[in-house]
C-alpha cells in the first residue's frame, strides 16, 4: 500500500462542508471589500523567496521545499503567497489595471515543518494584498476584513494584537540597542537566536523557546524608537480600528517571521486552538516591490491559515443540510421512469441520487437510509401504470402522491415550501 506523505492530509467528503463555508465566506467578503482574485503558480524560482522573505528567516533556512529543474534552475514550492503576488504584479504590469490594486488568493502552501495539529507541510491560505496606498486607512481596511472574516465564521476566543516596526531607519537605530541588549543575554539564548544576533536580531523577540522569551522580557521596545511620522501612522491605524469598534491590544514583541514587513504588523489568535493558536496575520511591506525589482510601491496584506480555521470552526456555523431526493425506482417500467425523473430533478438544480446496484424497494430504502437522504421518491411498475410517484419523508415517514408527468416540478415546489418554513422557524 502506498501511503500519503507525512504532514500532508486528504480533505475527505465529510470535511468538505466546513471547507466550503470557509472558502465561500472568504470569496464573498473579499468581493464585498472590492478585492479581485488572482491565481499564482504553486512553484517559483527559489531566488524569489530568498530575496523576498529573507535569507535569515526560518522559512528560507529550514522549511522550503526546494528542488532543481531539468535545466538546473533552483525551484521552490511556494511557502507563502505575497512574494508571488508581488512578482506577478511587477512582471505582468498590473499597476496599469486598476482592479489589480486589491488582490486576494486562496490555495495551498508548502513548508517542511514538524507536523502537528494546525501545522501541516501542505496547508491552505486565504490572503489579500492592498497595493498602492500608503494611507493608514488601507491598513485599517485590511485588518477590518481579517476581523470580519473570523467574526462571520463565529470563531470563539478571538484576539487581535498589533505592533509597528517603523521604517528602515527606525529599525536600524533600534537594532543597535537590541543587539547590545542581546549580547548581555547571549548565554541564555537558544542556538538559533545566538546565531542571528547580528544578522536578524528581531527574530529573538518572536522566538517561541521559553528560555529565549524569558531572557528578552526586558528588551527595549521598538515602538520607543519610532520616528514622528511612523508613530503618527500607527496612531491613525489604532484610531481607525477604534472608530470601527474592533478590539485590539498592542504587543511590542510582535515582529512576524518574514523580513519584508515594515510599519504596521498584526496577528489574530484563537484561544480554542491551544498552542498553535495564530490563525491570521499580516502587515505593511512598503519595500518589497523594490527588493524584487519593481518601482517603490506601498502595500499591506494578510494571510490566514485555513486549516487552523477549520479546526476552530463551530458546528453551528454550518448551514442546515440541503434537502435532496433519493430516487428509489425498481421494476421493468419503474427503473427507466426513475432515471428520467432523476435527470429531470437535476436539470432543475435539485440534488438527486440513486443506487444503481440496488434493484428492490427494500435494498433501495436501505441505501437511502445509509446515505441520510431526507426524502425518497418511490417509483415502481404500479406507480408508472397509475401515473404517480410517492414522496416519502424519511424522518416522519409521511408520504404524499404526485402525478408522474409533473413530479419533478411538484417535488421542487414542495422542497422550496419546506425550506421556507424551516427558515422562518
Amino acid at each position: 500500500m502506498i501511503r500519503g506523505i507525512k504532514g500532508i492530509k486528504d480533505i475527505t467528503p465529510e470535511q468538505m462542508p466546513k471547507w466550503s463555508v470557509v472558502e465561500q465566506t472568504a470569496h464573498a467578503l473579499a468581493h464585498s471589500f472590492g478585492f479581485h482574485e488572482i491565481r499564482i503558480p504553486v512553484f517559483e524560482k527559489t531566488e524569489l523567496y530568498v530575496h523576498g522573505i529573507g535569507g535569515a528567516t526560518d522559512i528560507v533556512e529550514k522549511e522550503m521545499y526546494t528542488f532543481p529543474d531539468k535545466d538546473g534552475t533552483s525551484l521552490t514550492l511556494r511557502p507563502e503567497g505575497t512574494a508571488g503576488v508581488v512578482r506577478a504584479f511587477i512582471e505582468r504590469g498590473l499597476k496599469t489595471y486598476q482592479p489589480s490594486r486589491k488582490l486576494y488568493y486562496i490555495g495551498p502552501m508548502f513548508r517542511h515543518e514538524r507536523p502537528q495539529a494546525g501545522r501541516l507541510r501542505q496547508f491552505h491560505q486565504f490572503g489579500v494584498e492592498f497595493v498602492g496606498s500608503v494611507e493608514p486607512s488601507a491598513d485599517v481596511e485590511v485588518i477590518t476584513l481579517l476581523w470580519r472574516f473570523f467574526s462571520a465564521l463565529r470563531l470563539p476566543g478571538l484576539s487581535l494584537e498589533l505592533n509597528s516596526l517603523g521604517v528602515l531607519m527606525d529599525r536600524q537605530t533600534y537594532k543597535k540597542d537590541l543587539v547590545a541588549f542581546l549580547k548581555t543575554k547571549e548565554d541564555l539564548l537558544c542556538e538559533n537566536c545566538r546565531r542571528r544576533v547580528d544578522a536578524n536580531p528581531l527574530r529573538a523577540l518572536d522566538c517561541k523557546v521559553p528560555r529565549c522569551r524569558e531572557a528578552t522580557t526586558e528588551a527595549p521596545y521598538l515602538t520607543d524608537f519610532l520616528s514622528p511620522s511612523s508613530k503618527e501612522h500607527f496612531d491613525r491605524v489604532l484610531q481607525g480600528l477604534q472608530a470601527l469598534a474592533i478590539p485590539y491590544s498592542i504587543n511590542p514583541r510582535l515582529v512576524r517571521g518574514l523580513d519584508y514587513y515594515s510599519m504596521t504588523t498584526f496577528e489574530v489568535s484563537c484561544s480554542a486552538l491551544g498552542a498553535q493558536n495564530a490563525i491570521g496575520a499580516g502587515g505593511r511591506y512598503d519595500d518589497l516591490f523594490e527588493t524584487l525589482g519593481g518601482t517603490p510601491t506601498p502595500a499591506v496584506g494578510f494571510a490566514i491559515g485555513l486549516d487552523r480555521v477549520i479546526l476552530a470552526l463551530p458546528e453551528a456555523t454550518l448551514p442546515a443540510r440541503e434537502p435532496w431526493i433519493f430516487v428509489a425506482s425498481f421494476g421493468e417500467k419503474g427503473r427507466p421512469a426513475g432515471l428520467s425523473l432523476l435527470d429531470s430533478l437535476r436539470s432543475k438544480h435539485v440534488k438527486a441520487d440513486t443506487d444503481y446496484n440496488a434493484s428492490t424497494l427494500k435494498t433501495l430504502l436501505r441505501s437511502a437510509d445509509r446515505l441520510g437522504a431526507p426524502y425518497v421518491v418511490i417509483l415502481g411498475d404500479d406507480e408508472v401504470t397509475n401515473n404517480q410517484v410517492i414522496l416519502r419523508n424519511m424522518a416522519t415517514k409521511e408520504q404524499e402522491n404526485y402525478p408522474l408527468d409533473v413530479a419533478s416540478s411538484a417535488i421542487l415546489s414542495r422542497l422550496r415550501f419546506q425550506q421556507t418554513r424551516r427558515n422562518i422557524n
